[in-house]
C-alpha cells in the first residue's frame, strides 16, 4: 500500500482542529455585499449559542465574538471531535460611508447577518444642470 503524505496539509489540519481561546481566538467565514442602500455581512455560526455573541463598534471597528463550548455530558465517550469549539473572533473595518450607529444584528440557522445602512451623505443624489444661454449680437 503506497500511503502519500504532505507535511504542510497536516499541519493546516491540525491548526484547524485546535481550539480557539481568548488569547487566540479561531476565525469564522463571512460573506458580504451591498445592495441597494445597505450593506449585508453574513458569518457562519453553526452550533453557537445567540447569547455568547458579542458585538462591538468602536469608530469604523466592528468586533464580533462567540464562543462555541463543546459537548458536556460527563457519561459520553467521544468517538470522532472535528467540530471546533472555543472562541471565534472577527475584526471588519466599515467604511467612512456607513453608518454604524444604525448597525443591525439577526442569527438564524447557524449564520449571523448585520445590515448596516449606507449613510445618507454617501448616497447618489442627482445633480440638476441649468443652462445659460449668452445673449446673440445684434447685427447692424
Amino acid at each position: 500500500m503506497l500511503i502519500r503524505t504532505d507535511p504542510f496539509r497536516d499541519l493546516d489540519r491540525l491548526s484547524q482542529q485546535m481550539p480557539g481561546t481568548s488569547i487566540r481566538p479561531a476565525t469564522m467565514p463571512m460573506d458580504a455585499y451591498r445592495k441597494d442602500d445597505k450593506f449585508y455581512i453574513h458569518f457562519d455560526l453553526p452550533g453557537v449559542s445567540p447569547k455568547s455573541i458579542q458585538l462591538t463598534a468602536e469608530h469604523n471597528v466592528l468586533t464580533i465574538r462567540a464562543e462555541r463550548r463543546p459537548v458536556e455530558d460527563h457519561g459520553i465517550e467521544m468517538t470522532i471531535a472535528e467540530r471546533p469549539v472555543g472562541t471565534f473572533s472577527r475584526q471588519v473595518i466599515l467604511s467612512e460611508t456607513l453608518d454604524v450607529e444604525r448597525i443591525t444584528a439577526d442569527y438564524a440557522d447557524g449564520v449571523l447577518t448585520l445590515t448596516v445602512p449606507v449613510r445618507e451623505s454617501a448616497k447618489p443624489h442627482t445633480i440638476h444642470v441649468t443652462s445659460h444661454v449668452p445673449k446673440q449680437p445684434v447685427s447692424s
